[in-house]
């Protein structure tokens, strides 16, 4: 099992919101690295740290679980999304996205300052 940083403003998609809904897809990730990892590294089973940005304040919110591998991210193809990709299409996808499920929310964020100083966590992909 592996463990991932995952983050997403609380205003768009909250691990409160991530509790009510029970799982989601993990979409709209612009990112490449990010992308890669959920392409060829997160399995079923992996534990996510899911990280409040651009939040007061910012930090690690609560863990999810990784309940659906990779398949391509249906923003890309959606012209009135935001995600909306014109070099993607259905045949050759760019994107791809994981699905998560609701572990556990925290009573108060650990923050990324509290995360770097846990050796082993700060090495994590997307934490540096």
């Amino acid at each position: 099992m592996n463990y991932w940083l995952m983050k997403s403003e609380p205003e768009v998609f909250s691990i409160q919101d991530l509790r009510i809904k029970k799982r989601s897809g993990w979409d709209g990730v612009r990112n490449y690295q990010a992308r890669n990892y959920m392409r060829d590294q997160m399995k079923i089973g992996d534990l996510v740290l899911f990280y409040h940005s651009n939040a007061e304040p910012s930090g690690i919110a609560g863990i999810a679980r990784v309940s659906k591998e990779r398949h391509p991210d249906p923003t890309q193809f959606d012209k009135k999304s935001e995600y909306f990709d014109a070099k993607s299409s259905p045949e050759k996808p760019i994107w791809e996205m994981v699905e998560v499920e609701f572990v556990e929310e925290f009573s108060s964020v650990i923050s990324l300052t509290t995360l770097k100083k846990e050796k082993a966590l700060a090495k994590m992909p997307l934490v540096q």
